[in-house]
């Protein structure tokens, strides 16, 4: 079985990945600026990067996952000044949300989750070692850094030092030596949060932080940074260049990061007002539909959003749950018949097909069209006669197997937001049995004429009551 390839945007090509240190996976991504909900977009690295970490998990690496909160920065500032709220209470408010909304969307919490404000120190301390190095300066009560003391700079975007200087916009009344110098250490300006440094009173830069919090958990080289393709230019291009210039070593060996999203094919931006947050889009549709609907495409692919798509996604992903819920219903008179060579050599084949197409830079779109083959199998042998028990319960087994490295529980019966939960569902069709029983039928008609207008499908087999929504 070949071993795992990832879409290297510093090389450009796929590579094979070797970690730097056997059996173990050091990766870091970029978190939020926590100021307000997050949005559609902001959602798709977390879901993307927590499939990569659960992915090898699953192929037996030991994993240490760290991505950070943003939990001080302009925009923060500039919401505690319009809500009367201090900078802390808002970024603990969004902090909350942030964790809310990705925890429903199926994403496990990271190992470490450093905040800025907890890190000062290491950042002041990365600071002075640069300056020390003559990698940065002091500008009034401002500190920046010296692009042009890192002459790699521009190798992560693919850019040349030369064209982005001429490209580049020159301030009025300018502090930078270069226009292409960036902040590392801001004055505070009045009124302002701020923490003592050497360079009097204010607060880190939004590249610093990154370098200084995963230098401080992972070491000077670390295996994998991800993040949304926007942060390609400036935001990691920076981080390389302060983190390799402070240590001398490469910052991350591979660096991985996904695709936008669009809204009805057209970018998502605030001057278009067709921002969707997250918390508005559970409202309507299910999480685990969102993540699917995410992991259809290839991570690294543009994926477009809409109703219509979002509704296609809920209904494959209904098409996989009703496969595992049939399957668990005819175990209750499945054969105990042993499963054949041939059928195991089958079985294992679908699993070894997933591994491959996930081992190709994680492609959870042709992984997913691995698990349609299995339902389609499944739905052959099902139709047939006699199910084995031994071989439906493998076939569950590996459902749950696949589905725990996608992040989704397949089998469940999805409810919408307005909808009837399964719990009430399942007590009308108890009492529409005791009905039955009884043999007051005019009830158990009014019992599945009320499910039918809720869209809950009844079906008397062999195995008993079983239901579906429509």
């Amino acid at each position: 079985m070949s071993n795992i390839k990832i879409y290297n945007t510093l090389t450009r090509k796929k590579e094979e990945f070797v970690p730097l240190e056997p059996g173990k996976v050091k990766m870091y991504v970029c978190g939020p600026t926590v100021y307000n909900f997050i949005h559609i977009g902001n959602a798709r690295p977390p879901i993307v990067f927590d499939v990569v970490r659960r992915y090898f998990m699953y192929r037996g690496y030991d994993v240490t996952y760290v991505q950070n909160f943003t939990d001080v920065d302009d925009k923060i500032i500039k919401k505690a000044n319009e809500s009367g709220m201090s900078v802390e209470e808002v970024a603990e408010k969004f902090i909350a949300s942030f964790v809310e909304d990705v925890r429903a969307l199926g994403v496990k919490e990271a190992d470490i989750h450093p905040k800025v404000t907890e890190h000062i120190p290491e950042i002041i301390f990365f600071i002075e070692g640069l300056i020390e190095k003559g990698h940065a300066y002091v500008a009034g009560g401002d500190v920046y850094f010296r692009t042009a003391s890192f002459p790699e700079y521009g190798k992560l975007s693919h850019q040349n030092i030369e064209e982005l200087q001429a490209g580049a916009r020159i301030e009025v009344n300018d502090k930078k030596e270069n226009p292409l110098d960036f902040v590392l250490w801001k004055g505070a300006k009045p009124g302002e949060i701020y923490w003592e440094s050497p360079w009097g009173k204010g607060r880190p830069g939004w590249h610093i932080e990154c370098s200084a919090m995963s230098h401080k958990y992972l070491g000077d080289t670390f295996d994998i940074h991800g993040g949304g393709h926007d942060l390609t230019f400036p935001h990691h291009e920076n981080e390389i260049a302060q983190s390799e210039c402070l240590t001398g070593h490469p910052m991350a060996k591979y660096w991985m990061h996904n695709g936008y999203i669009n809204i009805e094919n057209e970018k998502m931006s605030k001057s278009l007002g067709n921002f969707i947050l997250v918390k508005d889009v559970r409202e309507k549709y299910s999480p685990r539909v969102v993540r699917f609907f995410m992991l259809s495409a290839h991570y690294r692919n543009p994926i477009n959003f809409s109703d219509e798509l979002l509704q296609q996604a809920a209904n494959s992903l209904g098409r996989i749950d009703t496969c595992v819920r049939n399957l668990k219903h005819h175990l209750i008179s499945a054969a105990n018949e042993v499963t054949t060579e041939e059928e195991k050599q089958r079985l294992d084949a679908f699993r070894k097909r997933f591994i491959e197409e996930m081992n190709n830079d994680f492609n959870t779109a042709d992984a997913i069209t691995v698990l349609f083959d299995i339902v389609r199998e499944v739905n052959q042998f099902m139709a047939g006669s006699a199910v084995k028990k031994e071989l439906a319960e493998a076939y569950l087994s590996l459902f749950a197997e696949l589905g725990d490295v996608l992040g989704i529980s397949f089998g469940e019966a999805e409810a919408s937001v307005t909808g009837p939960s399964d719990e009430e569902i399942n007590a009308l069709i108890e009492e529409r049995t005791l009905a039955r029983k009884e043999k007051n039928f005019a009830r158990a008609d009014e019992i599945r004429n009320q499910l039918q207008e809720m869209g809950i499908v009844l079906e008397d087999t062999p195995q008993g009551i079983r239901w579906h929504r429509k």
